[in-house]
């Protein structure tokens, strides 16, 4: 095993005893919970190493690093996960790898997704990111809708094609109410994702909790987490 190998095992690990700790006190089944490993500035050699470990679902946030790396792992049984803010002049290229795009936060984008999956033969899942942060009618610093406007723009998800409706996304805020109360923000997106699921019970989808903050998400009910830096490490990008 080589020593980056190892390191990731190692790593790897211990997100999991981490998820298995946080299920198991809040009365979850573990397999209730997936991890998706957020690969961003690291190289396609830490992708294929993860996904040796078992790793079978990864994250970008980037297109221009996420398009390459996309392309060298091709070969590889992974579900792609887009997680950064979205230009529409990125939009055909994302289409062409992912399979979720966790940032929809406006119509415009919806419109120009539909698009591109369409004519790329594509059914891509959607989740809209909700900016707890966000004033009505407003996006936050870090993207995503008011949890006002979330009804609106998953009908419009819903009814468009080429798109599939799978749930919610959030990024803990650093500002406003919620702000250094991740429990307390997870609640609410679990709130916002009961009421949308009265509607579309597909999209039971919920994504919540970084490195930092996994427990917390867990714990309200988060579906999926995101963990980099407790997976891959500090330090600087390779290759």
């Amino acid at each position: 095993m080589t020593d980056r190998k190892a390191e990731l095992a190692a790593n790897l690990a211990r997100v999991e005893e981490r998820i298995v700790s946080a299920c198991a006190a809040a009365g979850r089944k573990r397999e209730e919970v997936t991890l998706i490993v957020v690969t961003k500035t690291y190289p396609a050699s830490d992708v294929r190493i993860l996904h040796q470990l078992g790793v079978r679902h990864v994250a970008e946030n980037r297109d221009q690093d996420a398009a390459p790396k996309a392309t060298a792992c091709a070969d590889l049984s992974l579900t792609w996960h887009f997680v950064g803010q979205l230009q529409t002049n990125k939009v055909r290229s994302v289409t062409s790898y992912a399979d979720v795009v966790q940032s929809v936060d406006r119509a415009k984008l919806v419109t120009a997704l539909s698009a591109a999956a369409v004519r790329g033969g594509r059914e891509l899942g959607c989740l809209i990111q909700v900016a707890l942060d966000a004033e009505s009618g407003e996006r936050g610093e870090r993207g995503g809708v008011a949890p006002d406007g979330v009804e609106e723009l998953a009908a419009a998800v819903d009814a468009a094609p080429g798109l599939r409706l799978d749930g919610l996304m959030t990024v803990a805020p650093l500002a406003g109410e919620y702000a250094g109360r991740q429990r307390a923000a997870f609640d609410r997106l679990m709130e916002i994702s009961s009421r949308l699921r009265s509607g579309h019970p597909a999209a039971n989808m919920v994504s919540a909790g970084m490195s930092g903050d996994l427990e917390d998400a867990v714990a309200a009910g988060a579906t999926h987490v995101r963990v980099g830096t407790a997976v891959l490490g500090v330090r600087p990008r390779l290759g």
